[in-house]
C-alpha cells in the first residue's frame, strides 16, 4: 500500500491494517516452517508493510501530541 493512502486513513483503520499484516506474517512464517511456501519474498513484504503502518501511526501520534 502506498504511504499516501496510509496517511489518509484514521488511526483506528491503521491499527486494523496492522493486525491484518501481523496475521498475514504469522501465516507466512507458518507456511515456511511447514514447507508449503512457494514465494519467500512475502514474509519480507509483510514485515515492511507492518513497519510502514507503525511509522505512520507514530507520525500521527506525534502530530496529535504536538497540537495539544
Amino acid at each position: 500500500m502506498d504511504a499516501n493512502e496510509l496517511r489518509n486513513k484514521t488511526p483506528d483503520e491503521l491499527r486494523a491494517e496492522l493486525v491484518n499484516l501481523k496475521k498475514e506474517g504469522f501465516n507466512l512464517r507458518f507456511q515456511q516452517a511447514t514447507g508449503q511456501m512457494e514465494n519467500t519474498s512475502g514474509i519480507r513484504k509483510a514485515r515492511r508493510a507492518a513497519a510502514q503502518v507503525k511509522t505512520i501511526l507514530n507520525e500521527k501520534a506525534a502530530a496529535a501530541s504536538k497540537e495539544a
